[in-house]
């Protein structure tokens, strides 16, 4: 078993000339932990990665492993173990050849590098390959001899850049519970950079956000979905529904917004101070369809605009009758039972007051841009796809 090691980064900054990539991220990881970098490309997360590998240099700040202060030494002196997306498998050498590199730069041979590349590949299930040229391999079979070479020599630390971006989809989804697999088992710290929000999801600890540069949530996959500190975070990762809304009274339950002449009770959250304007964040499947002896804190009869069929859900956009348009979209499950809606029913939906999370501050601004892009006029929610 690999012992894993923590890593921490304090303040990182990288600046080419005035541009800046990546601004004071400060992330403690813990040993053994699976902790994913994501984000969109130019957010800084691959920049943030390359600087923890030795790849690149900081403008300024510290990076440990373990104990040790990292940040000046060179590649070969950090004992971190790197994946890319590419793999960046030798194609002369063979499988065996290839996983053996790392020892080899590093001193060792005969027995105890046999034993080495042998325990290495067995590990990823690839013992019996050892013979095996890269081109003779499968994308997930070279995914998993860069694994081996990144863990060969028993890092603390593994770095993975995208790892699995040149895979199909249904492989790509097995990986992803292999690689989750092999980290636990193994007990190494693992950093993953990806902008697949479901990859993170599915495979982290923790996540970490990043945009232009900077930390905006450090969180467990729970708690980034369901409790974003952001429109960004609240957008980036999984759909959302965002409605502007004016809080018009504090109750011991949780504020009263006003939602274009529509009452609405959000749950209480750590406001310290009362705002005026607020953005209603409410993802889709939270918004349900109300049936007889059902109730819910938040219940409305609209109109279904649209209705697309994904395969396991149906999503319907419903126009609420507000004193402005507001459009909700409804994920439902799409099973037998399941009620159907076409275009022009009138349909009751409703939500938890625990469901809905209110974004304050910065995000405001993100929210009256998105209302006045809004083509259709429906401007008080846009449905994000998470593609960015």
């Amino acid at each position: 078993m690999i012992r894993g090691e923590p890593l921490r980064l304090k303040q990182l900054c990288k600046h080419y000339g005035s541009a800046r990539a990546v601004h004071e991220v400060s992330v403690d990881i813990e040993a053994g932990e699976f902790v994913s970098f994501l984000g969109p490309s130019g957010s800084g997360k691959t920049t943030t990665l390359m600087m923890v590998a030795g790849f690149e240099t900081p403008t300024s700040g510290q990076i440990f492993v373990g104990s040790r202060p990292v940040t000046n030494l060179p590649v070969h002196k950090r004992d971190i173990g790197v994946v890319f997306q590419s793999y960046a498998l030798f194609p002369h050498l063979s499988v065996f050849e290839n996983v053996a590199f790392a020892l080899k730069m590093r001193g060792k041979t005969g027995s105890e590098l046999k034993a080495g590349v042998s325990e290495a590949l067995q590990a990823v299930q690839l013992d019996g390959f050892e013979q095996r040229m890269p081109h003779q391999l499968s994308g997930g079979q070279q995914q998993r001899v860069a694994l081996a070479r990144a863990l060969v020599f028993r890092p603390g630390v593994v770095l993975m850049d995208e790892p699995l971006g040149a895979l199909d989809k249904q492989l790509r989804e097995h990986m992803q519970i292999e690689l989750k697999r092999l980290q636990k088992s193994l007990g190494t710290t693992m950093v993953f950079v990806t902008h697949d929000q479901s990859e993170a999801l599915t495979m982290s600890d923790r996540i970490v956000v990043m945009n232009n540069g900077q930390v905006e949530q450090v969180g467990t996959p729970e708690e980034i979905y369901e409790d974003p500190n952001t429109r960004f975070v609240a957008s980036f990762i999984g759909e959302s529904n965002f409605v502007d809304a004016q809080v018009v009274q504090m109750t011991d339950s949780g504020p009263l917004l006003d939602i274009g002449g529509l009452k609405v009770r959000a749950a209480a959250q750590d406001i310290e101070r009362q705002p005026k304007s607020v953005t209603l964040m409410i993802r889709p499947e939270k918004v349900i369809p109300i049936a007889n002896g059902m109730r819910a804190d938040n219940e409305f009869e609209g109109v279904v605009q649209e209705a697309i069929y994904w395969g396991n859900v149906v999503k319907y956009r419903i126009l609420l009758p507000a004193s402005r348009p507001i459009v909700l979209t409804a994920s439902v499950p799409f099973h037998a039972m399941s009620p159907r809606f076409d275009v022009d029913d009138r349909i009751k939906i409703g939500w938890d007051a625990r469901d809905g999370r209110l974004l304050l501050d910065e995000t405001l601004d993100n929210a009256s841009a998105t209302l006045q892009s809004n083509q259709m006029g429906l401007s008080t929610l846009q449905l994000s796809t998470g593609a960015h």
